[in-house]
């Protein structure tokens, strides 16, 4: 972070621009994405006044302070400062956590098992043929997939229709591993 000291009707000395520093450095520990700060010193007659500028991204910060001496004002406007960002970060935390809980809710919601509704229950025989025959036959009674016995290897399978007009093939297998694999 870049801090910029200016200091109307006074000099500036290096004690006084350390402690400058060090008081604007601290705003770093509650808001990181700080751009630049830029601190306004000014003195007339007895009273000194210390004005905080900080620009992070989409977001300005501002704070002023008057008191008797310098280094007073200095570390009332950085503790005002310091406020601000506290409850900035505390605003955003709030709307990140809320955003959270109710997509934790939405997703447990999606996630209670709802009981399954079947509206048709058909009896299929299982009759051997091969799987260019069941694609002709899902074809003529006009379904989506059709399901039938391997007449080579006498397992059931599932033949259906891809969304690119192709056919697929579901086979039953015993490997865990390729199972896994196939259901990624």
């Amino acid at each position: 972070m870049k801090i910029h000291v200016t200091g109307r009707h006074m000099r500036l000395t290096k004690p006084i621009q350390n402690y400058v520093d060090e008081k604007v450095s601290k705003a770093q520990r509650y808001f990181d994405n700080i751009v630049w700060a830029q601190v306004l010193l000014s003195v007339e007659k007895r009273s000194h006044q210390c004005e905080i500028i900080l620009h992070a991204s989409k977001q300005t910060f501002r704070s002023l302070a008057t008191s008797s001496t310098l280094y007073a004002a200095i570390d009332m406007a950085s503790d005002k400062i310091d406020t601000q960002l506290r409850r900035y970060k505390d605003r955003v935390k709030g709307r990140n956590k809320k955003g959270r809980a109710s997509a934790t809710q939405a997703l447990s919601e999606e996630m209670d098992p709802t009981p399954v509704r079947f509206s048709v229950v058909k009896q299929v025989p299982l009759i051997p043929m091969t799987a260019d025959e069941a694609a002709q036959q899902m074809e003529d009674l006009g379904y989506t997939f059709w399901m039938f016995q391997d007449s080579e290897t006498k397992q059931v399978n599932v033949i259906f229709r891809r969304l690119d007009e192709s056919f697929g093939l579901l086979q039953p297998t015993k490997n865990v591993k390729a199972a896994k694999k196939a259901i990624r």
